[in-house]
């Protein structure tokens, strides 16, 4: 059965980014430069969760060729639960993930109102802070089968990113107007005067 990209792509509602390298791709496990993101899927979001799992339903039929003829038992699915597997990360407790690939770079956009025949216009963004881990997004993406080294199942690819509201960053370290976000510097001496420093 051939892939049907009709039914093995989906556009997901706003979902949050995570492990987000999307302008500049990283060697994966097998030594091939990917860009790549982690997408946060709140489970209340019961439209994107059902897209998804139909399409990657289609893309283990279209997989069938793959496997012999017959979808295995111990197919490797994309979709996962954060609860159940990260449970000490705050940003994935009630949300399904997913980790999606691809070879060559996604076109990442904003929203910029809509043209005069009421179609929606975007403005492509290029600098790398704007879209990062934390922040969210609607995303396209496409579920297609594969089998490498005995193993089996269906992957997400990555094709565009579209942001839609910033959000604490997930990098692994707070920012500086976080970390200070508590202090108070208008009492603070001069910052520019050294005279004294260390007498």
């Amino acid at each position: 059965m051939a892939l049907d990209n009709n039914s093995t792509k989906v556009i997901t509602g706003k979902v949050r980014l995570s492990y987000c390298h999307i302008f500049e791709p990283q060697l994966n496990d097998a030594g091939e430069l990917k860009y790549t993101t982690a997408i946060l899927i709140p489970k209340e979001d019961k439209e994107t969760v059902r897209k998804i799992q139909a399409a990657v339903n289609a893309a283990a039929e279209a997989g069938k060729g793959l496997w012999g003829g017959k979808i295995p038992s111990n197919l490797k699915k994309p979709l996962r639960d954060g609860d159940e597997e990260r449970p000490d990360d705050e940003a994935y407790a009630g949300h399904y993930f997913l980790n999606a690939t691809s070879k060559n770079k996604p076109g990442i956009a904003k929203p910029m109102g809509r043209d005069a025949q009421g179609k929606p216009k975007f403005q492509e963004i290029t600098d790398s802070t704007e879209v990062y881990s934390g922040c969210f997004a609607k995303v396209s993406i496409n579920f297609y089968p594969f089998n490498a080294k005995g193993n089996r199942g269906v992957a997400a690819g990555l094709n565009n990113i579209v942001k839609v509201q910033d959000g604490d960053p997930l990098a692994g370290r707070a920012s500086v107007a976080t970390d200070f976000a508590d202090e108070n510097f208008d009492d603070d001496d001069d910052y520019g005067d050294d005279d004294g420093f260390l007498d």
